[in-house]
């Protein structure tokens, strides 16, 4: 670096070595671009110009300063959304001079509206947090109907959101049924109402798939769909979400969570209709494929047909000689009957002369005594069984009833599962935000555990 500068003597005139402006604004550029080599700057923005070039000048100001800046167009094409005076927003640059002017100036790469980068942050923070616990895993997303047979949106009545999903539906398949579940989308609010309206569609059941989303907007718009809440409440959603929030290029916390990602609410809508028109092209097709067919196999049937019927002789020899021999076998069929019916008579009339030798009268009457008998003792007996296990089933009634924990839940006690069923012997295995559910006596209460203690004797 030149360190030449202006002489502080007085008594030969001006020094030999001072310096050309040129030099100076050389050397003061050099030397602010190596003590700021990037900055992050807040303020007002004003005095915003954006001639034909591309490029944006303004200056960016608080009460007390200002400081010109200059965004070139390769970096402000990137900016979402163009600022205007009065904004406040947040910059990211180089300090540099421009040095025809001697003007002091920050060379802007980034500009996003003040506070945009901690909602970057938190955004980032929760999408870390939320990747750990594994709610962004493929293997918990659940799959989509195939085609659905009822479609439930969540987003603001009055939006383009809606006006595009039914849009696109109505288009290509306008038998499915669609029920709004209306929530707002932006702002303090939006968050618990599209909580609630996740929780009415899940109760209602209407729906096989539920769309929730919105149009576009700035990264504040679509906060809601970054907050925690409305995540959780899309991951233990049973009915498969489609999360279709802003336009192609946003990007939100719900967009992991879902069952699926769709860039636009109108792609939502595509993604989960069937085209009407190609089933009902592919239905006309298929038609005239099986028509042919039909021609085709009516055709081989004639044909065979007449094949067949060439072939064919008179068979009224046939069915004559067929009669012939009927007659013979009917014949031989009526001499073998009356032989075997003589032969069953002799036989018949020898048993019966041996049965009246052995009668067995006397035996049957014996044989009944016997089984008087016998029927009165087994009804005794059986009587006398059925008292003692009675008494046996009251007695074990009874002690079972002692050690029933129903009892033990009448006495006020309850029995605590966590989400997945299981009993809940410990504290520490809960966690602040868990699901529980309490089976008292009569009845189960469905709760959210927002502390735990350990009890210190245990």
């Amino acid at each position: 670096m030149n360190t030449r500068a202006f002489s502080t003597e007085t008594t030969g005139g001006p020094a030999s070595a001072a310096l050309t402006v040129s030099e100076l604004n050389h050397q003061a550029k050099h030397l602010l671009e190596v003590s700021f080599l990037q900055v992050w700057v807040e303020g007002e923005l004003s005095s915003l110009s954006r001639p034909s070039s591309g490029h944006w000048y303004f200056s960016l100001k608080d009460k007390k300063c200002q400081v010109r800046c200059a965004m070139f167009r390769g970096f402000n094409q990137r900016v979402r959304q163009i600022p205007k005076e009065g904004d406040q927003v947040r910059i990211r640059g180089k300090v540099t001079l421009y040095e025809n002017r001697g003007d002091f100036q920050i060379i802007v790469e980034q500009l996003e509206p003040a506070g945009t980068g901690a909602l970057q942050q938190a955004f980032e923070a929760l999408k870390a947090r939320l990747q750990q616990e594994g709610l962004f895993d493929t293997a918990r997303k659940k799959p989509l109907p195939d085609v659905p047979r009822h479609i439930g949106v969540i987003t603001s009545p009055t939006g383009a959101a809606i006006h595009d999903i039914l849009t696109v539906l109505a288009r290509r398949c306008p038998s499915i049924p669609v029920t709004l579940y209306p929530t707002a989308v932006q702002g303090k609010a939006a968050t618990n109402d599209i909580v609630k309206a996740i929780e009415t569609a899940n109760r209602h059941g209407a729906a096989d798939v539920l769309i929730i989303g919105r149009g576009g907007g700035s990264l504040e718009d679509l906060w809601c769909f970054n907050e925690e809440a409305v995540a959780r409440a899309i991951a233990a959603s049973p009915i498969p979400t489609v999360s279709a929030v802003g336009h192609e290029v946003d990007v939100t916390i719900a967009d992991f969570v879902a069952d699926l990602r769709a860039p636009t609410p109108s792609a939502a809508a595509e993604k989960l209709s069937p085209d009407q028109s190609q089933w009902i092209r592919r239905l006309e097709e298929r038609e005239i494929r099986l028509a042919g067919a039909a021609r085709r196999a009516l055709s081989r049937f004639e044909t065979l047909l007449r094949h067949l019927s060439s072939r064919l002789k008179d068979p009224r020899r046939e069915l004559m000689e067929k009669a012939q021999r009927m007659d013979e076998l009917d014949v031989r069929l009526g001499q073998a009957i009356r032989q075997t019916m003589n032969r069953q008579h002799t036989r018949s009339e020898h048993l019966g002369q041996r049965l009246s030798l052995q009668s067995p009268s006397q035996r049957l009457n014996e044989s009944k005594k016997t089984l008087t008998r016998l029927s009165e003792r087994l009804s005794r007996l059986t009587v006398q069984n059925l008292e003692s296990r009675k008494s046996t089933l009251e007695h074990l009634a009874q002690t079972l009833n002692v050690v029933s924990p129903l009892a033990t839940l009448g006495r006020g006690y309850a029995i605590v599962e966590d989400s997945a069923g299981q009993i809940v012997r410990q504290a520490t295995n809960l966690a602040p935000g868990d699901k529980v559910t309490a089976r008292v006596a009569s009845g189960r209460i469905l709760a959210t555990v927002t502390d735990t203690q350990t009890n210190p004797d245990t």
